[in-house]
């Protein structure tokens, strides 16, 4: 390969002369073989993003080209590793080398030395071709399934062991030469093949009563979570992380304060996953690219998140990936735009950033992978708005791409309701996909319960305006009750307690039954007002506000059948 030398430098991104790299080539820049990715060609000019802090670089020390793209190691000890943005494992780096990352040291994704006992699936003669499924081995509480990459030629099976191997060992040889070893590399920006895409008609159960009845996400789908410092982004993540309906949760902070990525570092390891009575770190991969690491490195931290991701859909797993912020990715592409003094679109951002996320965010999917196993990918983003402004480039731009749009609030933080969601500006587009789902395994009115508890919340925000002009008491009867029922919603069925034992996962059959109750003591309210019972007698029954404590029963089925007997009862003794 030609070697070149530097010829300019400005921050992360440097310029070279006389190389031979291509588009997206990986590089070593200087004595102390920093790494860099190409990102654009001119003349005899080579322009490289640095991954590393570039200051004490002079012109004239060497570049020198691999001839490879940007890519991540994938196979058996991905889970319950930490990364940063370029997949250095950072617990590794900091045994060798103390808390403090040096520039210019590496070390390898997945451990060299740890043997793996491998068990073939198929035998000598069989026939394979690339996403074929050769056998598996256990990683943690999870099986993984070794893949036949992408860059092996189909061919018959000449030999096939099994037994303890390293990463790095050859288990299985083809007819054509070809050897398949425990570990693969992938480029990080090419997305991994599938056989199709399937329709997002199941749904990503969270447990969390807001999302699972109001704002569904499909498997496979895309959420865009925005929201200003302090309105419980991270609860929230975390939540999703420990309940969602995914066997593989890949959570890449991107940007995010060092504060912040340390609660998640301590927090993340105490989790215990709620299906295995074991550290939810087990089927986990952290990738921590804090706001004080090099930008490029934020830039592709988030193409190493998503591939690794790819990789665990195409074994036939349904995985959550979390990406907070890709503000902060946003930003990192924008300082690298300027370096290069490219043309600044909106707000200084480059003018490819629309295409950039919808890129990333396209790689979601729930999809028949190579292997004709079903896997998906469903991408949670958030977004952190600077002062909390929807109207800014990046959460526009999200909101193009995205189907679920959770918007956080941070008046209803600062009022303790948590999840900070605000139910009149959220929305998603896949009910209408999963109200078949909901209908066969939940019950058949799901969609118009959601419909009716949607109306009641817009009708509240509609009567606080005048409530605020008159007051309460001048209203008419029957908005008085809409209002109490309307904040017998709020407070029992959208407020969740995330740190109570029972009621930080609430499966969509309690969901359900909740709001059929509150839907039944409306239906006998407005029914009473009708046959001329006064409003106050009806707003007395005290059988109603037992409905709350329903969040912390956990047989809330005979809970709830009791107390809408109990309000039946009082309706016929007004």
């Amino acid at each position: 390969m030609g070697n070149g030398k530097l010829f300019r430098i400005s921050g992360p991104v440097v310029t070279a002369k006389g190389t031979s790299a291509r588009m997206y080539d990986v590089v070593r820049v200087g004595r102390e073989s920093l790494m860099g990715e190409v990102i654009q060609i001119s003349d005899d000019q080579t322009t490289i993003q640095v991954y590393e802090d570039t200051s004490g670089l002079k012109p004239g020390e060497t570049v020198e080209t691999t001839g490879l793209p940007l890519s991540v190691e994938l196979g058996p000890g991905l889970l319950n590793s930490v990364y940063d943005g370029i997949q250095r494992p950072l617990p590794v780096l900091r045994q060798e080398k103390g808390d403090f990352i040096a520039r210019g040291i590496t070390a390898p994704g997945l451990d060299r030395k740890k043997k793996w006992d491998f068990k073939p699936s198929l035998k000598k003669g069989d026939e394979v071709k690339p996403g074929t499924i050769i056998g598996s081995l256990r990683e943690l509480n999870t099986e993984h399934r070794l893949i036949v990459p992408g860059n092996i030629k189909p061919g018959k099976i000449s030999e096939i062991k099994e037994g303890s191997f390293t990463v790095e060992e050859a288990v299985c040889r083809l007819d054509n030469g070809a050897e398949i070893q425990l570990m693969h590399k992938w480029p990080v920006r090419k997305p991994r093949p599938c056989s199709r895409k399937l329709l997002p008609n199941i749904p990503l159960i969270t447990g969390q009563r807001i999302f699972d009845a109001l704002f569904p996400l499909a498997k496979g789908g895309v959420a865009a979570i925005p929201g200003p410092f302090g309105s419980g982004k991270t609860v929230t993540q975390q939540s999703l992380a420990k309940w969602a309906d995914a066997d593989i949760i890949v959570y890449i902070g991107c940007g995010e304060r060092g504060n912040e990525m340390t609660e998640v570092l301590d927090e993340f390891p105490k989790l215990i996953d709620p299906r295995t009575e074991k550290p939810l770190m087990n089927r986990m991969v952290l990738i921590a690219n804090t706001s004080n690491m090099p930008v490029a490195a934020r830039e592709a931290s988030i193409y190493t998140g998503i591939t690794i991701a790819e990789y665990y859909r195409d074994m036939g797993y349904s995985v959550a990936l979390m990406a907070d912020s890709t503000s902060r990715w946003a930003e990192a592409m924008r300082e690298i735009s300027s370096r290069l003094q490219e043309m600044p679109g909106e707000e200084g951002y480059p003018s490819y950033l629309s295409t950039r996320l919808a890129e990333f965010y396209e790689r979601a999917g729930r999809v028949v992978a190579l292997s004709e196993r079903e896997g998906s990918i469903s991408v949670i983003g958030a977004v952190s708005p600077p002062g909390g402004d929807f109207s800014e480039p990046v959460t526009q731009n999200t909101l193009r791409v995205v189907k679920a749009f959770w918007a956080l609030d941070a008046k209803l933080a600062q009022r303790r309701h948590f999840p900070a969601i605000n139910w009149l500006t959220s929305y998603s587009l896949y009910i209408e996909g999963l109200e078949g789902w909901f209908s066969e395994k939940v019950a058949p009115d799901w969609r118009a319960s959601i419909s009716s508890v949607m109306r009641i919340l817009q009708e509240e925000d509609r009567l606080m305006e005048i409530v605020q002009l008159i007051g309460s008491d001048a209203l008419p009867e029957r908005e008085r009750i809409t209002l109490r029922i309307a904040r017998m919603l709020r407070e029992f069925l959208l407020q969740q307690n995330a740190f109570h034992p029972v009621d930080t996962y609430s499966p969509p059959k309690k969901t359900y039954m909740m709001i059929k109750t509150m839907l039944r003591f409306a239906e006998l309210a407005y029914a009473g007002l009708d046959e001329g019972k006064r409003a106050e007698k009806i707003l007395n029954i005290k059988a109603k506000d037992r409905i709350g404590q329903v969040k912390f029963e956990k047989d809330y089925e005979t809970f709830l059948k009791g107390i809408e007997k109990e309000i039946e009862r009082e309706f016929r003794e007004l």
